[in-house]
This record gives C-alpha cells, structure tokens and sequence, in this order.
C-alpha cells in the first residue's frame, strides 16, 4: 500500500526509513517532509496542520496508510478528520490525545487513578502560581499545560527563577495558547526514562526502554529542549522496573481513559522519574517520541506496517508475543543550530553526511534541513539525528559520536554526554 507519513523531522524520517524495508510498502510521501526524506519519499508542501489539504491529498493518492507524527497534530485531530473522509489513519483521536494536550487534564486522571506522580497544583493565574511556589519552596517544576514543542518545562532551583518561568509562560506567552494555565509540581529526585507500549485500545505492546537527554547543554544544564539525545535500551531498567511501570503506570492509565468512554489506539508513552519510592510520571505523551522513535526504529526488527496496522484493527493481541527487537543497544546524538533551544539562524551548508554515514553501524536522519539549489543547509532548531548500533552501549556511542565528527555547519553544537551516566 502506499503510506503518507505528515511530518518534517527527524521521527517521521526514521519512520519513512523503516517503513521502505517493509515488502508490503508501496511508494511513500512526507508532508511536509524535509532534505533527507526526499531520498526515501515524495515530499508533498502540505503543511502539519493542514489536514483537510492533507486528506485530499490522500484520497487523490488512493493512500492506503497516513502516520501522523507530531504531537499539535494529534492533539489538532487530524485523526478525527480523516476518519470522518473515511480514509485509514494511525493514532489517537482528539479526544484521546488531550493526555498530551493538557497537562492539567492528565494530572488530575493520574490523581483520581491514584497514578504515581508528584504532589502539584493548577493555576490559570500567575500571581496565585506565585504564591504556591513561596509556600512549597524550591526546587520546583513549573510546566505550560498546553503543547510547547518540549520546551515548556521550566526546573526552577530559585524564586528568581520560578518567577521568570511563570512570567515567560503566562505574562509574555513565549509558548503562546499552551501558557493559559500552568502545572506547578513537586521536584522528583531520580534518573529519567520513557516508555513507550503501542495499542489497539484493548492490548498494547511494550517497547524497549530508552532515555532522552532533554537539557540543551552537557551535565543536564540549560533550558528544556525537545531532546538533544537518547538510547536504548537503559541498562539499569531491569525487568523487574519494566514490570512495575505496567503495573502502576500503564494498566491503570489505559483503564483510566477507558473508564471515560475513549478508545485510546495509538502510542501512548509515558516521561518517568526512578524515585527511591519507585515509578513516578512526569507527563503523558500520544505518540513516538523524538528523538526515541529514531533509536526504536534502528532496534526494531518487525515490520513496522504490520505493527501499525494491528494498532488500527485490534489485533495487537496476537502479534505482541512475536514483535522481534535487535540485540544490543541504539543511541542517537541531536546536532542543534547554534542558540537552539532559543534564536537562531538557518540556511548554513551542511556537509560530511555522507562520510558520517560510512561509519559501521550509524544512519543519519534529518530533521531541520532543506535542500537549495542542490546543497543540503539548515532549516531548523534541530537540524540532524545521528543514530547508532552497536553490541554495548559504549559501542553505538563511541559510532555516533564518531559520526557526529564528520558533520559540519556553522554555529553546530551537540551535547557530548549523552548516554554517558549509564556506561558507569
């Protein structure tokens, strides 16, 4: 069949990626896609949000698939809108995605599911969120409830710096609608990891753990970005941590949204903290990742259409025991304009792809990249993925930074600790 990916980064890339080596692939299309996609697909110029030009497209195309990727789309109801032109769609409804849509709506089911996560407390206000903040004490965590491309998430060790963050997201509305009401919650000690466990709204499938980086700068410094890195499996997340999340985070979670009358279809992955008291969520999210989708794709050795299509049709069940992963490890470095997560310029050529890419084990996706008059130059914040395999976890690190050294653009900064607190 043939399969319209909506997208322009590094995840839909990787999707594309893994979607070609599937034999039940027909020709492939990204919309709006990006420089390195067009290797594997036609890019359409039709906008994320554009989903009425989008379901036209499909329907002119006869495209048997479309695969949303980013989040504003799912939480926008692209799903809904395809369905209602009958055309066969992957993910989440609106309604389903407002997990991810809203963090104070997802808050308050994990209060009343009794869902491990940290004491905390919403305000469509600054000055009360204000007061809270002085009457709890830093460290805090202040979060814009609305979509905020991962950058919505403010770690405040200082008043001072709280204040900012609570003036940034709702005086000045750096993320604009997200920042009408904001999550005020506790600080969790403990290390980071997502989940990911694809459904069909009744079974699910549990990938691998992985970790993102989400801090711009080495040592977990500088603002929240959409990641700056990940890898997978994590080598402390035993079976016996993977068997605690599905008890205390996923089963009640998909029972939680059932008890509202939704059918959850699609990917559900949850951001965790590892405290001393056990799994805690930091927030829902309603689809893959990225940059884990990256390193769950190069992992992956099952064909990703047939695990999107059960996900669509309700037979996740009697394929979940057969979904077949690679031995060893993934890690993916992100390589940034200069001043992302905040300014910065684009249109720098990039070049030494093609000699990253000769580095046993490694792919490189795109993400922030546009091609101009036949030269590959930044188009983004984040401007390129650069994953890679290996038997250890030091081995798909030492690949992908090997790799990442062969890339050049002006201003480039990637951070050189990803990865690294769990080779102790």
């Amino acid at each position: 069949m043939d399969v319209l990916v909506v997208g322009s980064g590094a995840r839909e890339h990787a999707l594309l990626w893994k979607l070609k080596q599937s034999p039940r692939a027909g020709k492939l299309y990204a919309a709006p896609g990006n420089g390195g996609t067009a290797s594997l697909a036609e890019n359409v110029p039709i906008g994320v949000m554009e989903f009425e030009k989008l379901a036209a497209f499909a329907k002119e195309k006869n495209i048997g698939l479309t695969i949303p990727g980013p989040d504003d789309a799912f939480v926008g109801g692209i799903v809904d809108v395809f369905k209602k032109h009958k055309l066969r769609v992957w993910g989440p409804t609106k309604e389903a995605a407002q997990i991810e849509g809203s963090k104070a709506f997802s808050k308050q089911l994990m209060h009343e599911s009794k869902i491990p996560t940290a004491e905390f407390a919403v305000f469509t206000a600054a000055a009360p969120a204000l007061a809270y903040v002085h009457a709890h004490g830093v460290p805090i965590v202040i979060k814009a409830s609305g979509l905020a491309l991962g950058k919505g998430v403010y770690v405040c060790s200082t008043f001072e710096e709280a204040e900012k963050a609570i003036n940034e997201i709702m005086i000045e509305r750096v993320h604009k609608d997200a920042g009408g009401e904001v999550v005020v919650e506790e600080f969790l000690e403990g290390p980071e990891m997502s989940v990911h466990a694809l459904t069909d709204g009744i079974a699910y499938v549990l990938f691998p753990s992985s970790q993102d980086h989400k801090a711009a700068l080495d040592g977990d410094q500088g603002k929240n970005t959409g990641g700056m890195g990940t890898i997978a499996p994590v080598p402390w997340a035993k079976p016996d941590i993977m068997a605690s999340i599905e008890v205390k985070v996923l089963v009640p979670t998909f029972e939680a949204i059932k008890k509202r009358g939704v059918q959850f279809q699609g990917l559900l992955f949850p951001g965790l903290k590892l405290t001393l008291d056990g799994p805690k969520v930091l927030e829902y999210n309603a689809r893959f990742g990225d940059p884990e989708c990256q390193v769950y794709m190069r992992l992956l050795k099952t064909d990703l259409l047939d695990l999107l299509d059960a996900s669509i049709d309700g037979t996740i069940d009697a394929m979940r025991h057969s979904v077949v992963w690679e031995h060893g490890f993934a890690a993916n470095i992100v390589i940034a304009s200069g001043g992302y997560p905040e300014e910065y310029k684009t249109g720098f050529p990039v070049t030494g792809i093609d000699d990253a890419r000769s580095v046993d084990g490694v792919v490189v996706f795109h993400a922030g990249t546009r091609s101009e008059d036949g030269q590959l130059v930044t188009a983004g914040g984040r401007v390129l993925s650069v994953s890679a395999t290996g038997g250890t976890l030091k081995e798909a690190l030492d690949r992908a930074y090997a790799a990442v050294g062969k890339i050049h653009f002006e201003g480039m900064h990637f951070r050189r600790d990803i990865g690294t607190k769990s080779l102790t």
